[in-house]
């Protein structure tokens, strides 16, 4: 098996361990409903610096994706939709390339760019929302619950 198979192997199936976690939790917060709000801790870059770190939003970002709310889902956290998209589709396509034994290969293929491209979001969307804070005191993430 090539090194790319078995990277894009691991891929695979720890995709689909964490959607199954995901979904573990899901179900539990559904069964047992706690306060997600006081679960989190203050971002320490944010109260110390009083700017973003490359992190923020990133949990508001999850949370209005699971709730249907892309462009809020967008705002917060850019990474979190192309993540949701790009591992989407990889795990949909490979699911269905290994199902019919590779007789369609619509399969993914994993490439160090879909990695770049991800660094590069996360780069950007720190740079702008801080330019945004400092000088224009825009606080995109202002006012967004969870």
């Amino acid at each position: 098996m090539r090194q790319q198979e078995k990277e894009e192997t691991a891929l695979f199936y720890v995709g689909w361990a964490l959607l199954a976690i995901t979904g573990v939790i899901w179900v539990l917060l559904r069964l047992f409903p706690i306060p997600f709000q006081k679960l989190l801790l203050p971002c320490a870059v944010k109260t110390l610096l009083g700017i973003y770190c490359p992190g923020c939003g990133g949990t508001r970002a999850v949370s209005a994706l699971l709730h249907g709310d892309f462009l809020t889902s967008f705002l917060c956290h850019p990474l979190v939709p192309y993540t949701a998209a790009v591992g989407g589709w990889f795990l949909i396509s490979q699911t269905i390339e290994r199902l019919t034994r590779h007789r369609l290969k619509v399969g993914m293929k994993y490439r160090d760019g879909y990695v770049w491209a991800a660094l590069v979001i996360v780069a950007v969307n720190f740079i702008v929302k801080n330019l945004l804070l400092i000088f224009w005191h825009i606080d995109l993430l202002k006012g967004i619950q969870l």
